[in-house]
């Protein structure tokens, strides 16, 4: 599998860290969507939202767990929104789970 994300992970591909332990990375978006736009990926494969089971999920917790210390990290004060897209319809442009935190302005009200 030729997964963006896990090259990412495995340090094949060179990104600016955030945040890393044994199982996740939070690295700074490439295209960020606001001042602050941080990507938060489990270092096993999942492909997406779809792809979370009772077995695997203790990843996503543990990514849930982390975000508000990277957000800290970051600055975010005044509040943050975390976004993950789930399939073509969604715009997922990277077939691996990520967790978009985006912050450091006001964020429009309306999502769409």
């Amino acid at each position: 599998m030729d997964c963006l994300f896990c090259r990412i992970a495995a340090g094949e591909i060179p990104c600016t860290k955030v945040y890393e332990d044994p199982d996740l990375l939070a690295f700074r978006d490439i295209h960020p969507q606001a001042p602050v736009h941080v990507l938060i990926i489990p270092k096993c494969h999942l492909s997406g939202m779809d792809a979370v089971t009772e077995e695997n999920s203790g990843v996503v917790a543990k990514i849930f767990a982390s975000i508000p210390a990277i957000a800290k990290s970051e600055g975010l004060k005044n509040g943050y929104r975390v976004i993950s897209n789930c399939g073509p319809d969604a715009c997922q442009s990277v077939p691996h789970l990520h967790f978009h935190l985006l912050g450091g302005t006001q964020m429009a009200d309306r999502m769409g």
